[in-house]
């Protein structure tokens, strides 16, 4: 129990370091004040938040936030799949077929490209697909266990409930991770296609 006391001290620090850093900048840019500014003001503006509405309203707000950002980032896959492969689904548009005429598969069309310009296949890894599962594995727990994220599993009253918040947190994750390597794929493409010499 202290060596997981101690870690979680430790991780949570780190973490909390670099948020505040942060929230820092931002405020220190959007307001003109010094960065050390820009972080109490941050501070405070969490603590009021947090007297206000208790751990309650803390995680819905991250709820909140966690959607904003959901349908920032898979608005554009999504849209960009099906503007290169004609799939909403951008997990499956990377493996499928170019729209427009051509009778190629979008991996292979990059790996065309990049070798046009004098690098290796995109495709061309090193790690095996068990290698890529465990790290994406990794990540996704990793994530869903960081002491911000674990915490909010004590909001609820029953057990149950705590267990179908982490099956929906694990869920969400590997939405979010699949398609990061999905809109690499677009984008790398995009770029290579449109910017000229």
């Amino acid at each position: 129990r202290t060596v997981a006391v101690v870690c979680a001290l430790i991780v949570s620090f780190t973490y909390v370091a670099g948020q505040m850093r942060g929230v820092g900048v931002v405020f220190s840019r959007f307001l003109e004040v010094e960065i050390e500014t820009g972080v109490i003001i941050g501070m405070v503006i969490v603590l009021f938040y947090a007297v206000l509405g208790g751990m309650k309203g803390i995680t819905y707000t991250q709820v909140a936030q966690y959607c904003v950002l959901i349908f920032a980032f898979m608005v554009p896959a999504i849209f960009i799949s099906i503007q290169m492969t004609g799939n909403p689904i951008p997990q499956l548009g990377m493996g499928g077929a170019v729209t427009g005429g051509e009778n190629v598969y979008l991996l292979d069309k990059l790996n065309g490209l990049s070798t046009e310009l004098g690098f290796a296949e995109y495709t061309n890894g090193s790690k095996s697909l068990i290698d890529v599962f465990a790290i994406t594995l990794a990540l996704m727990v990793g994530t869903a266990g960081l002491p911000h994220v674990i915490v909010r599993f004590f909001t609820v009253k029953k057990v149950r409930d705590a267990r179908k918040s982490a099956g929906w947190a694990l869920l969400l994750i590997a939405i979010l991770y699949t398609t990061a390597p999905a809109v690499a794929v677009f984008a790398k493409t995009n770029l290579i296609e449109t910017v000229s010499d």
